[in-house]
């Protein structure tokens, strides 16, 4: 069978069917970027075009990549650790220990895994209050918009990493986890009728203990994650759905720019020369070629630096900072004080400063400042794309003067939080006492 000679050119790729395994950095043409973004299975999220707007570094602050990384960075460092922790009561500390101290690079991977933890929890509420404060919420003036549901999904996000931190807070086995994780608990019992049920359930039983280790153990490693690495996955195709970042709504409300004048054409055919004009072209400012950038390289690189910068950073910080590791858990001995986790703190804050005494009566501050008041909070935020009427020129937009009034509250509420942290985390001490950061505990201290 005779075959076609070979020619010393390559036959053209295939629409969608890019060159390169991966895709090309410096992609030659529109034609090739867009091809490098339906040939890549990653790159399926982004759209093959981006405006320039969204790119803008000041915008979003990429807070939402950054959380990404970081989700990233806890997947491939957690998975190295899944093969030596032992989630057993009388085992799991002493495989802590092998981890710090036997196997190679195992404290710098169990220090990458924490600071990742923590540093994702802190990116998450930053992400969160960057898309309040400019509105990124609002409908604009895109078709079929729906960013509302992708507000309340980025809230159910932030409690699942809120939870997802505190699950593998217990896992050392240690005196600052178990402690931790029975002030987080006792909270939670405070639910008015079934408390004690839901911290039943939570641990497994009355008690801190091998049930508490196995439950809190599955659900850090295979519930939590499965359901934020679902959630995240929707987060980003309802983004594209919304058409990109708010602010594209922003380059929409511009003014269109003038349509290209039409030029005097001509047609040779059979029957002669046609003569006449060229269509008239129009193109929204979303479309124009001044407001958008192929999404490879442009999109990509940004992403690519943002990622290798959040990886670079949290394993330096992990040769700086090692990750502690306190004396085995022994229900007998309590330490004082006993601090939940730092993200908790302001919520034990508040606790103690909703409990107080009118008369004979004693005011309940696990049930007032650990349920009712977080629970109104949580409500209030879910909810409040609908209770937003500023207009939708506002969305896109850092803290405009439509919603002033709505950001200050919402300013003010964060200011606090983190004034609640601060106390719980450096002036409370012994017997939950008020000290200065720099003032010293005292060795016996007394009970107010």
């Amino acid at each position: 069978m005779a075959t076609a000679p070979r020619t010393g050119t390559s036959p053209p790729a295939a629409p969608g069917v890019h060159p390169r395994r991966l895709w090309s950095l410096r992609p030659a043409s529109d034609r090739q970027a867009g091809d490098a973004i339906v040939a890549n299975f990653l790159l399926h999220w982004f759209p093959a075009k981006a405006l320039r707007a969204s790119l803008d570094w000041r915008y979003s602050l990429w807070l939402g990549t950054v959380s990404a990384a970081l989700l990233l960075l806890l997947v491939v460092s957690g998975l190295p650790l899944l093969f030596l922790h032992v989630p057993s009561v009388e085992r799991a500390y002493g495989s802590v220990k092998d981890i710090e101290y036997v196997v190679t690079f195992g404290s710098w991977i169990r220090s990458v895994h924490r600071i990742a933890a923590h540093l994702m929890v802190a990116a998450v509420f930053l992400h969160l209050v960057r898309v309040f404060l400019t509105g990124a919420y609002k409908n604009g003036t895109g078709r079929g918009q729906h960013r509302e549901w992708n507000w309340v999904l980025g809230v159910v996000m932030f409690l699942v990493t809120l939870f997802l931190s505190f699950t593998g807070y217990l896992l050392p086995w240690d005196q600052l986890a178990y402690w931790a994780v029975t002030v987080g608990t006792n909270i939670a019992s405070a639910v008015p009728l079934v408390g004690a049920e839901v911290r039943e359930l939570l641990l497994g039983g009355r008690n801190i203990d091998q049930p508490t280790l196995i439950r809190f153990y599955v659900l850090h490693v295979i519930v939590l994650p499965g359901a934020l690495g679902a959630l995240f996955a929707y987060h980003m195709w309802r983004i594209r759905k919304d058409g990109g970042l708010a602010c594209a709504d922003r380059a929409a409300a511009l003014p269109a720019p003038a349509p290209d004048a039409p030029g005097a054409t001509k047609t040779y055919s059979l029957l002669g020369i046609a003569r006449g004009t060229g269509p008239t072209i129009r193109a929204t400012s979303v479309e124009a070629p001044l407001t958008t950038v192929n999404s490879v390289p442009d999109l990509t690189r940004r992403a690519a630096i943002v990622v290798l910068g959040t990886i670079a950073v949290v394993s330096i910080l992990a040769v700086l900072i090692r990750s502690p590791l306190e004396e085995a858990a022994n229900p007998l001995v309590t330490p004082n004080p006993a601090k939940a986790p730092w993200y908790f703190l302001w919520l034990q804050e508040l606790v103690t400063d909703t409990t107080f005494r009118i008369g004979s009566f004693t005011v309940n501050g696990a049930l007032v400042g650990g349920i009712i008041l977080p629970g109104i909070l949580v409500t209030v935020m879910a909810i409040w794309p609908w209770l937003d009427r500023s207009p939708p020129e506002a969305a896109g937009r850092w803290m405009p003067r439509t919603r002033r009034t709505q950001n200050a509250v919402f300013l003010v509420i964060v200011l606090l939080v983190l004034l609640l942290t601060y106390v719980g985390l450096f002036v409370r001490g012994p017997y939950w006492n008020l000290y200065w950061p720099w003032e010293a505990w005292p060795d016996m201290p007394g009970r107010i």
